[in-house]
């Protein structure tokens, strides 16, 4: 997971520092999210990912928008700019993935393809939430 995040970020574009990565990956994830939520995920105080949303808004990456039920709350979403930059950086990814992939003979990657399978639906959040603590 190391290297693919460091793959993400390199291809991040080289105007986005990763914690404004990191908060358009996790509201594409968690779309209506609120400021505490992300400043959570991420780490950071509430100024601090104001700030960082302020300047996503800005660069019309992301959105902000009144919530429809409790107006003192803000709910974030990705604009169609703010896909995009992940899209990107998932591609390249992804193709460096594959290059890495290619060098293992087609057994090991058969191999690498069911445990993923297998694996997957163990890290789901749905996993998580239903057993509590992922166990």
């Amino acid at each position: 997971m190391r290297k693919i995040r460091a793959e993400l970020r390199k291809h991040r574009g080289g105007d986005l520092s990763v914690p404004q990565f990191r908060t358009l990956f996790y509201v594409n994830r968690h779309e209506g999210a609120s400021l505490s939520e992300v400043a959570e995920h991420v780490g950071l105080t509430l100024p601090s990912m104001s700030r960082i949303v302020d300047l996503l808004v800005a660069r019309r990456l992301a959105t902000r928008e009144t919530h429809h039920g409790d107006r003192r709350r803000m709910t974030l979403a990705l604009t169609s700019r703010g896909h995009a930059t992940l899209q990107s950086a998932r591609e390249a990814t992804e193709t460096y993935l594959r290059k890495l992939f290619r060098t293992l003979p087609s057994t090991k990657r058969a191999t690498i393809v069911e445990a993923m399978r297998v694996l997957r639906p163990v890290f789901t959040e749905t996993q998580i939430v239903q057993n509590g603590t992922g166990d």
